[in-house]
């Protein structure tokens, strides 16, 4: 590896941090109603808005009508969007005249975008139309991510107010995510990917003559290419801020045309944890303790760094199969080094691994390399980050709100160790909490197991692998671990079929809203309790002690629930070439 790259990783992990203070603080303003920057503008539009919905500022819900109004949305959402995938080849901006899209991929494909997964078991460029695109899949993007940055909101007020019933209003903090957060980022994101050639349009796709002509598996002579375009910049900006992924090409950002300099390399993988980190500071600003939402993002970018590394090493290192042979995988003035299988030569191995690491910690899921052609350790990395819980940055909204469960049972669990009443920001952690984090915690290493399970031993899970053994396995795994904690990544030799589809939907339906409603429950219990005052036997949770316990809860869950699996994977794969 370069200086380079070593500078260049150091330069990201400085302006993720130094940015997470101003966003975080500009979010904290925004859903607590305070006047902003963009007021002006959009303080016309929220008020609309609510009209349109048929609902006030000031109008508050308990946990369960939050929840019910939770799963709703997202249920007319997936109703919606698959109406549009069935229908999309008589709507308007078909230019390629798609058309509609299968049942049991329409199917997954809605639950995937509702759920904020983006689990892609298509060729965006070939299955889905400008229309779907955008009206379906880019609109869908925004919601989601808005949707989980309210839950957290809901969370976090469980943890301020003391005494009361009501949580705020769903309605409200999804309009105001979506209205403050999202389409300014998104807006601006996309103006700068559009300027480094960030295709955009709405034209139909290009044919161009080939410098010399070839022959297709039926022998027939080829002697023009089609070159797909369309709305890409627009998707692409939400795609990425939302930690939603997917992408309009199947190669995603691989691609030249969604990801064409080195730029739009460094910023589409910053957007990628930008709003996870920032709403950390985010929680410390609303709970009243900065050095709480400081400590929750240590923990996390500890995690993150030591994966990182783990996983730059490996893939710079090289494939050990290519080493016997004395090919030279140094890097050097003419190539990047490294294992390069899979990857874009002008993205290097170094920034590969940095994307992969990030996407798998946040649940985003794009890429800009191919996972499957990863080195054992390389590949075990965002494995065993997706199978932590989605939780080191994670999801918009969603990994702080899943980070919080693990902080519930490590103070749980402290308390017990210590002999005192397990407290968090003031508030008593009782058998109740206790029980809905564990069910949190569980419930996607249950559907991710259970998911690998079923497709091992059934015959149309296995059809859907192109690797026998222990990479194959390992490709299931994978496919079972990323839906059911809601990523959307793929080890890309696994393939789909109508059982595939379902069962997958399945995982990631339950993956999203069995997390969502325990943690509500949490929050209306929280929020009912009165506060407790800080005493000297207060077990301090913003301290290292502390954050490094965290830590240890988290891996520790991570390790015991998946080790036996991952030894059959990615850990034997990388035995068997020592």
């Amino acid at each position: 590896m370069s200086l380079f790259d070593v500078l260049q990783i150091i330069l990201y992990l400085v302006i993720l941090v130094l940015l997470a203070k101003p966003l975080g603080a500009f979010m904290a303003r925004v859903i607590n109603g305070e006047r902003n920057i963009l007021s002006p503008v959009m303080a016309p539009v929220e008020r609309f808005t609510y009209r349109m919905l048929g609902t006030k500022s000031d109008e508050e819900m308990n946990w369960k009508q939050y929840a019910i109004a939770v799963v709703l949305f997202a249920l007319l959402g997936v109703v919606t969007l698959y109406i549009i995938e069935r229908l999309q080849g008589v709507l308007p901006f078909n230019p390629q005249h798609l058309p509609g899209v299968p049942s049991a991929l329409a199917f997954n494909t809605s639950i995937s975008f509702n759920t904020n997964t983006n689990w892609q078991n298509y060729g965006g460029e070939t299955t889905m139309t400008y229309f779907t695109q955008m009206v379906g899949l880019t609109v869908h993007n925004f919601l989601s991510a808005a949707a989980g940055i309210a839950v957290l909101m809901a969370v976090i007020r469980g943890f301020t107010r003391h005494s009361v019933q009501t949580l705020g209003n769903f309605w409200v903090d999804m309009t105001r995510s979506v209205l403050y957060i999202l389409i300014p980022l998104s807006l601006i994101l996309a103006v700068v990917l559009m300027s480094q050639g960030v295709v955009q349009t709405l034209s139909k796709y290009k044919t161009a003559e080939m410098l010399q002509s070839t022959q297709d598996v039926s022998g027939q002579t080829i002697s023009q290419q089609i070159i797909a375009v369309g709305p890409v910049a627009s998707q692409e900006a939400i795609e990425l801020l939302g930690t939603n992924g997917g992408g309009f090409f199947n190669t995603n950002a691989a691609h030249p045309f969604q990801n064409p300099t080195p730029l739009t390399n460094f910023l589409l993988v910053l957007a990628i944890l930008l709003i996870p980190a920032a709403l950390c500071y985010t929680f410390g600003k609303m709970v009243g303790d900065r050095h709480q939402g400081w400590a929750i993002l240590s923990a996390m970018m500890i995690i993150f760094v030591v994966m990182l590394t783990v996983c730059v090493w490996s893939e710079q290192a090289g494939n050990p199969a290519l080493t016997s042979l004395n090919v030279n995988q140094a890097a050097t003035t003419t190539q990047s080094g490294g294992n390069m299988e899979g990857k874009e030569e002008q993205i290097g191995a170094a920034n590969s691994a940095l994307w992969s690491t990030a996407t798998t910690a946040a649940s985003n899921g794009s890429v800009n390399s191919m996972l499957d052609s990863y080195t054992p350790l390389g590949g075990l990395v965002p494995m065993w980050l997706i199978q932590l819980g989605e939780v080191i940055f994670g999801g918009v909204g969603s990994g702080l709100y899943g980070m919080l469960a693990f902080v519930i049972i490590a103070v749980f669990i402290a308390g017990l160790m210590i002999g005192r009443t397990p407290e968090y920001l003031g508030k008593k952690i009782e058998s109740y909490e206790m029980k809905m984090a564990a069910i949190m915690v569980l419930i996607p290493v249950l559907f991710s197991l259970l998911g690998t399970a079923v497709a091992v031993i059934s015959a149309s899970g296995q059809s859907a692998v192109s690797n026998p053994g222990i990479h194959g396995f390992s490709e299931i795994l994978y496919a079972f671990s990323s839906t059911s904690n809601n990523n959307g990544s793929a080890f890309a030799g696994y393939g789909s079929n109508v059982f595939i589809n379902v069962i997958e939907g399945i995982c990631m339906f339950i993956g999203r809203f069995w997390l969502q409603i325990p943690i509500l429950a949490v929050a209306g219990s929280l929020v009912k309790k009165k506060k407790v005052p800080v005493t000297s036997g207060t077990l301090p949770t913003y301290t290292p002690l502390f954050i490094f316990w965290l830590i240890a809860v988290v891996i520790i869950v991570g390790a015991l629930s998946f080790f036996p699996a991952l030894s059959l994977g990615p850990i034997g794969e990388f035995l068997k070439l020592r």
